[in-house]
């Protein structure tokens, strides 16, 4: 008996020294450690949802010049990144061919006068034989219709030679619009059929200090886009500038590529440093939604202290010095009120706080806080820093003769 509680008082004391091992090991942790709260002031701050998309310049009036008539290119008057005027010729097509249709229609149109004048003497001096009881019902009639088809035939060969003096004409390109040219498609020499359809000789725009964006938005995110919306775009071209715009329409057709489907907005840019060009890739920015005011980072709503963190910071129930609290907020949806932990001092108490729009990062704070609050992000206990004496590396050892004295100082 005496044996084994012997050994019961063994254990029992192996036991108590291995718990005061423990707790003194956890005390000499926790006075080794300090604590390190991070924190957020209250400002204003500008939150705004966006939907991000890319597309091409282009520019708001373009004309593609063509001709209505085939022929040789003769003369071209202008060149690329040429200004123009409205009604300057900027080419010229070989007229021959052009200058004999005339020539033909205006023979035929005076043949057919010629025709005209005999069909109606005819006509006239058959008539005053037929009232005279000279001429036969059907020598009248006939004559009446002969007249009838003169006419006619000389109506078909005025329209003839008009057709021909347009076409005459239309060897001639003038431009429809003031602008600059931005693409030639001929060269002197060469021939273009018109035949089929309308051969493009030049392409114009109209004013290049007034550019749009041809912005590709997916279905996803197509509902935020409004037109009025304000709009930033970059361009490869000027990485360190950013332009503004203004979504100016939202066209209903839909796009489908690899089983994508966007739809075109287009997006009002001005460009009064032309420095915008037709084609450039646009990486687009649109402001969906914006709210101004005060706003914290989206981490404080996750942050909740533990105990040990309230113990080390002896909150009280109201603590001093503490700021009146602010009024009661209004009744709203619950999604909107949440929970921030405000900072005074030495002292950290849980605030009450209506959310406003939100863009991730930050969220706009209506109701709980005033700005120059402190509102915590995150507090956790870290090891302290090791104390170093004035002209002493903490990063090398110590010399080998001091770590010996030292050595015998503690064993003495």
């Amino acid at each position: 008996m005496k044996k084994k509680r012997k050994i019961w008082l063994v254990i029992l004391g192996i036991i108590a020294v291995a718990i005061a091992a423990i707790l003194i090991v956890k005390a000499t942790k926790s006075a080794n450690k300090e604590l390190v709260i991070r924190t957020h002031v209250v400002a204003e701050y500008a939150v705004e949802n966006t939907v991000t998309a890319t597309g091409t310049i282009e520019p708001v009036e373009t004309v593609e010049v063509g001709t209505q008539v085939s022929g040789k290119v003769e003369k071209i008057y202008v060149d690329f990144n040429d200004v123009v005027k409205k009604g300057e010729l900027l080419a010229e097509l070989d007229k021959l061919t052009l200058n004999q249709n005339v020539s033909r229609a205006k023979a035929s149109l005076t043949s057919s006068e010629s025709q005209l004048n005999y069909a109606k003497l005819t006509y006239e001096r058959t008539k005053q034989l037929y009232e005279a009881n000279a001429a036969t019902l059907a020598a009248y009639q006939d004559a009446q219709n002969t007249y009838t088809q003169a006419q006619m035939s000389k109506k078909n060969a005025q329209a003839a030679y008009d057709q021909a003096l347009v076409d005459l004409g239309y060897a001639e390109i003038y431009s429809p619009i003031d602008g600059i040219v931005l693409d030639r498609a001929v060269e002197v020499g060469q021939t273009v059929a018109a035949s089929f359809s309308t051969p493009t000789l030049f392409t114009l725009a109209n004013d290049l200090t007034k550019m749009q964006v041809e912005a590709d938005v997916d279905e996803a995110d197509i509902g935020q886009v409004k037109v009025g919306q304000k709009v930033t775009f970059t361009v490869d071209a000027y990485m360190d500038d950013v332009f503004n715009g203004t979504v100016n329409q939202i066209r209903m057709k839909p796009t489908t590529t690899s089983n994508v489907v966007t739809y075109t907005v287009i997006i009002d840019a001005p460009n009064p440093d032309q420095k915008l060009f037709p084609g450039m890739t646009a990486s687009v920015t649109i402001v969906t939604e914006e709210q101004t005011g005060l706003a914290v980072p989206a981490e404080a709503f996750n942050f909740t202290p533990d105990e040990q963190v309230l113990k080390a910071l002896r909150k009280p129930e109201k603590p001093e010095g503490q700021r009146p609290e602010p009024p009661k907020m209004q009744e709203g949806k619950q999604s909107d009120r949440s929970m921030v932990w405000l900072k005074n001092g030495d002292q950290m108490m849980p605030r009450p706080v209506k959310v406003g729009m939100s863009d991730g990062a930050y969220k706009i704070i209506e109701q709980g806080v005033q700005a120059g609050d402190s509102v915590v992000l995150s507090a956790q206990f870290v090891a302290k820093e090791k104390e170093v004496k004035k002209g002493e590396n903490p990063f090398m050892p110590g010399p080998p003769g001091r770590n010996r004295n030292n050595n015998q100082q503690q064993k003495k």
